[in-house]
Parts: C-alpha cells; structure tokens; sequence
C-alpha cells in the first residue's frame, strides 16, 4: 500500500494529542482550525482509521491513535535531530576536513595554518597528513581526501584537480657557512654552475631549470626523497640545496647559510588543491576560504622570518 502521508499532517497529529484541542494547536501550529483540521482528516483518510475521538470538551487519540503516538513522536525527534544536525554543519560547529601537504609545507605553513583554523572553528575536525606529493593528488583522486596542498606545478597534468594558487615563492639557496658564496647577500645562478645540488624537488628539471637560460644551469645534481636529506648532506658534505625560501626555519636548524637566487629571481607556486567535481561540506568550504586568507597573510608577513624579514 502506497501512502502519501506529509509532515505536517504527523506534526499536526501529535500537537492536537499533546494539547487535547484544536484550537490550542492550530494556535501552536500558527494555523487556522480549518486548516488544521483538514490535515487530520487527510491523515485519517490516508490511514484509513479514525486517530483522534472528539468529546464537548477535548480531543483524544483513539486506541489506534494512542499506539501510533509514540511511533510518530520518535520519527519526529529522529528527524529534528537529524535537521539539527545539518544546521550545526551548516554554522560551522561541527564537520570534519581531511587534508594532506608535502614535507616543506607540512613543517613550515601548515602547523600555523591548523592551529589557528582550529581556534577559529573548534567543533570542526582536522586530519592532517604529512605526506609526499603524489600521494596528496592520489588522495584527491581517490576521495580519501578534501584538500591538499603543494606546488602549482603539481597539479599542472592533473585535469580533474583544480589549483588556487596562494602565493609566489622565490627560491633562494642553502649553503654551508664556509662556501665563499655564503658571505655574498644573493647568489647568482651562473655560481652555482659547478657546484653540487641536492634535489629533492620531483619537477626541479621541468618546472625549475626551465626557467634559468641553459648556460646559467647547475650541471651536477644528485635527486633524494626529503628536503631534510638534502639539507643533510650538505651540512655533512658540502654542495647546495635549491628551496622555496619558506623553507628557512628548516634550513636554519641544519646550520645552513640561505641566500636568494638572482638574474634570474625564479618563483615556486604553492597552491591548494580540491576536486573539480562534486559537491564540498559547508566545513570543507569554510577551511578553503580560511587558508586563502591565512596563507596569503602569512606569505606577504614573511613568515616563516627569513634574514631580514623578522626579530
């Protein structure tokens, strides 16, 4: 049996029950009786059964209607809340955002970013990874994932992600403090020509180099996984390591000198990155916009402090 029983015809049930009166309820429901008395009987004919027993001085449920109350009054409080709960989606006091960014993200941008997010929306949740580059689009493609961050260049052969840019960084390069060209205040790059670099960028050939003319580009480069590997080996064993200058607290911490690369100054997208298809939570939406803010701030700020930059 097909049924076509509305909301307002339960909702109008239950108040008539509770209050014993029509005109008690249709003054609660902000109906008029006839209204109200028409959803009855359009429920009752729905039914097929007589729900409320109308005396001189009140309105009863019936026995069917006695049963059937309880059952109508927890569909009710199920659905309010569940509806309550949507609203709190709605206003940011609850949701959760899955994300994931790269080593020198993960170390620098991302714990301020988190942090302050958190003590502007606290009922919403975070999930944080830190992890290599391909493994943020593959969370994107696969859905583990709500947004991600990473270089622009990342996400350049990528057609069903979509990058907002947050910012330009300039690379800037790491030294030992005993290289002759830690004492200069920028390095250019055709000194850097015979020197050995660590990469640890997955695009530096095709998204760095091309910018640099050929008789201007390092000719000895050794590629690891890990920028701290790569700052590693040159504190150990000298050679240079190429980086967005965000990266210079991590730089710093490895002893390392860190200069800017000039003629030419060359740039690093770093972006976040969504799903161009399907719909994002109110939660997800609310993170997007936050980190646009924030991470532009904190870029024109020059935080991380880079020499010259901060205290």
């Amino acid at each position: 049996m097909s049924l076509h029983v509305t909301l307002r015809q339960l909702r109008a049930f239950q108040s008539v029950a509770r209050l014993g009166s029509f005109t008690d309820a249709s003054h609660a429901m902000h109906l008029s009786q006839a209204a109200l008395s028409g959803l009855i009987k359009a429920l009752e004919t729905q039914l097929g059964i007589q729900l409320l027993e109308r005396t001189t001085r009140r309105v009863v449920p019936s026995m069917v209607g006695q049963a059937f109350l309880p059952q109508i009054e927890l569909v009710l409080d199920e659905l309010d809340q569940a509806l309550s709960g949507i609203t709190q989606l709605k206003e940011l006091r609850r949701g959760l955002v899955r994300i994931a960014a790269p080593e020198t993200l993960s170390c620098t941008l991302l714990p301020e970013l988190i942090t302050a997010f958190r003590a502007a929306h606290p009922g919403i949740e975070l999930r944080f990874r830190d992890v290599a580059i391909e493994s943020v689009v593959e969370g994107l493609h696969d859905r583990s994932l709500d947004v991600g961050f990473g270089p622009t260049a990342a996400s350049e052969a990528e057609p069903l992600l979509l990058a907002h840019e947050l910012w330009r960084d300039p690379l800037w390069v790491a030294l030992r403090t005993s290289d002759p060209l830690a004492a200069c205040a920028s390095v250019k790059w055709k000194d850097l020509r015979e020197h050995r670099i660590f990469s640890y960028m997955r695009t530096f050939r095709s998204s760095v180099l091309n910018q640099v003319p050929a008789r201007q580009r390092p000719e000895k480069i050794e590629s690891v996984q890990r920028v701290n590997t790569a700052l590693s080996m040159v504190r150990v064993d000298g050679g240079a390591v190429i980086a967005p200058s965000l990266v210079f607290p991590l730089v710093s911490s490895f002893g390392l000198a860190f200069k800017p690369l000039v003629r030419p100054v060359v740039a690093r997208g770093i972006a976040l990155y969504v799903r161009r298809q399907g719909a994002m939570s109110p939660a997800v939406e609310s993170f997007l916009d936050f980190s646009r803010r924030f991470a532009r701030q904190w870029a024109a700020d020059g935080v991380p402090a880079r020499p010259g930059t901060g205290p």
